[in-house]
């Protein structure tokens, strides 16, 4: 990892100085409880959280066409790919067929070359999206199956709901939404497959969200960031058996900047997880476990008086978290994935279930080389 030099600290300050500061707060950034919540609130939501685009008002599976040229967007496996015109179409409440004009593009690395179908980036145009789902979206990413097969499917659900556990715990966190999604090519009209996909709010929408700006540079340090949301986010790598992610290297990991001066670390991509535990997942080679379902405790000692609150979180939110592998979601995933996944769960529950062992994990947090 890369060590924040100081003029990158410097700068970072200066971005934080110039941020306006307001009266609205992030999830654990005022005066909190024992339990790591604002006093006076139910529960902590940071400005700005009701700037929701509506796609992301529900989580009701959608049933999507992308129509697009397949056999192209194919084809598209460079650094610098270009955007390709399609359309994304549902019908509505009203029987009506919907027909949104998009460009969608490839990206990532490990998945653009080894699977079958790419992960895409889409772009919406606002004047296009007026009065449909898609209102007020930017370029959500595409979470879409690698290979065509029923267990490639599965591995988006399981992550699919990583993603829904990271929102029960904290807003800090991207929001998602499950769709059922044909794939047409636009040459040929041929029908390719029909998958589920996650369509995952994009960095700046998430933003938003937080009223909050993007940070884009590497080489944070733990002093950087808001403490108690960057516990709660180490403590989720852990949870779900994550390795495969750096907040200092901006890999699976995003900044923010909001407008009363905190930094904000968010995780994303989890397929690399225990919890998921595709079949090609492996850990990095600079780590010593075994498999990816070997957890690897990452957290830092800098926030180390943190971590009991983050993890009376997680305690709180046990229950809503194993109700969502039995939900509408949940039972869409084959329930040998949902024991196991619940089985891994209980692993950690079981293993900090005293505060003796909790200290025991997090007396092995990482000092500073």
């Amino acid at each position: 990892m890369r060590i924040m030099s100081r003029q990158r600290r410097t700068a970072l300050a200066s971005l934080v100085g110039l941020a306006i500061l307001t009266a609205g707060s992030v999830a654990g950034a005022q005066d909190t409880t024992a339990h790591g919540k604002p006093k006076g609130s139910k529960e902590a939501k940071p400005a700005g959280e009701t700037k929701v685009p509506r796609l992301f008002r529900s989580e009701s599976p959608l049933a999507l066409t992308l129509t697009l040229n397949v056999k192209q967007i194919r084809r598209d496996k460079g650094t610098t790919p270009p955007w390709r015109s399609g359309t994304l179409s549902y019908t509505d409440s009203a029987s009506k067929l919907v027909e949104v004009p998009l460009r969608a593009r490839t990206r990532g690395i490990w998945r653009l070359k080894q699977c079958v179908f790419p992960p895409l980036r889409l772009n919406f145009s606002g004047k296009e999206t007026k009065h449909t789902l898609f209102d007020d979206l930017y370029k959500p990413k595409l979470v879409n199956h690698c290979k065509d097969t029923d267990q490639y499917e599965q591995y988006i659900l399981q992550e699919l709901q990583l993603y829904r556990v990271y929102q029960l715990l904290t807003p800090v966190s991207h929001r998602v939404r499950l769709a059922k999604l044909a794939y047409v090519d636009s040459a040929s009209k041929k029908r390719e497959a029909e998958r589920y996909a996650i369509l995952i709010e994009d960095p700046d929408m998430l933003a938003t969200r937080l009223s909050a700006k993007r940070l884009e540079t590497k080489g944070a340090e733990p002093a950087d960031f808001e403490a108690p949301q960057l516990a709660l986010a180490y403590l989720f790598e852990y949870f779900i058996g994550n390795l495969d992610f750096s907040f200092n290297g901006l890999h699976n990991t995003e900044l923010l900047l909001t407008e009363n001066g905190l930094v904000l670390p968010v995780a994303y991509d989890f397929d690399f997880s225990g919890a998921v535990n595709t079949s090609y997942a492996t850990p990095p080679p600079a780590f010593p476990v075994r498999s990816v379902r070997q957890r690897l405790f990452m957290g830092p000692c800098a926030v180390k008086d943190e971590y009991p609150a983050a993890l009376a979180r997680f305690m709180e939110k046990k229950e809503a978290i194993y109700a969502l592998y039995h939900d509408d979601i949940g039972k869409l995933m084959d329930p040998k994935a949902v024991r196991e996944t619940l089985g891994y769960f209980d692993e950690f529950y079981d293993e900090l279930k005293t505060p003796q062992s909790a200290r025991g994990l997090f007396d092995h947090c990482i000092r500073p080389r």
